[in-house]
């Protein structure tokens, strides 16, 4: 499956499928989401909720690829990412874009 955030992929030629889309919610454990309270007075990355925001991110890349494979797709173009805060320490990732079919 190929995944790109441009309309186009070089030579080669393409009908469009349809919208597809990944999320995952994450969260971090408690104790991390306590550490990271105290990491906040101080400064710096907050390396678990980075963690927790790649790590959602894979997964909604991979949910938005196995829709497009479900509907029979070669590729995923226009992709875009988007994040919200669920709750303190949880957030949401979207993944998504337009499923294609390469023709001859």
């Amino acid at each position: 499956m190929i995944l790109v955030n441009t309309d186009y992929i070089p030579e080669k030629k393409f009908e469009m499928i349809g919208l597809v889309r990944g999320t995952m919610i994450q969260s971090v454990h408690l104790g991390k989401d306590i550490m990271n309270s105290f990491k906040t007075l101080v400064g710096g990355e907050l390396t678990s909720y980075t963690e927790m925001m790649n790590e959602a991110r894979a997964v909604a890349t991979k949910r938005m690829a196995d829709d497009a494979a479900a509907m029979g797709a070669d590729a995923v173009v226009n992709i875009h990412y988007a994040s919200s805060s669920i709750v303190q320490g949880a957030a949401e990732v979207l993944a998504y874009g337009t499923a294609v079919k390469f023709v001859d």
